[in-house]
């Protein structure tokens, strides 16, 4: 699963270094502030989780535990769902995108909350 995780976290990485350029560069003059914020929000949680889950991939060399596989599988959806919603909403601008951007949200949180449930089994079991 490490692995899955580790590659998934580079194409995170590499992905949101093009969108990033791609709003900075490609974007900027297109879009109206709002819409490129939003955009820019998406890469910046797009890096966030992709971080995560780069040292989530390191951490299951050490733990295999179920949790931590959870919480990579709800950032990856969440990435997906957020910043996809983001990007959709920032390039289309269409309106409809915008309520799955606060799914996509609560998946991180799972996703964290997951991290913390397994940090804390992890300790009960030394």
């Amino acid at each position: 699963m490490s692995q899955i995780f580790l590659i998934v976290a580079a194409i995170l990485g590499g992905t949101g270094v093009m969108l990033g350029a791609f709003a900075s560069h490609g974007l900027k003059s297109k879009l109206s502030e709002s819409l490129l914020s939003a955009f820019e929000t998406g890469v910046t949680y797009q890096f966030y989780h992709a971080l995560a889950l780069f040292v989530l991939a390191l951490w299951l060399k050490q733990s295999q535990s179920v949790w931590f596989v959870v919480s990579g599988y709800l950032w990856l959806a969440g990435v997906v769902l957020f910043s996809g919603s983001l990007y959709a909403l920032a390039l289309t601008g269409v309106k409809w995108f915008g309520p799955i951007t606060p799914i996509g949200g609560v998946l991180f949180i799972a996703g964290w909350v997951s991290l913390l449930v397994g940090a804390i089994k992890l300790g009960a079991g030394s």
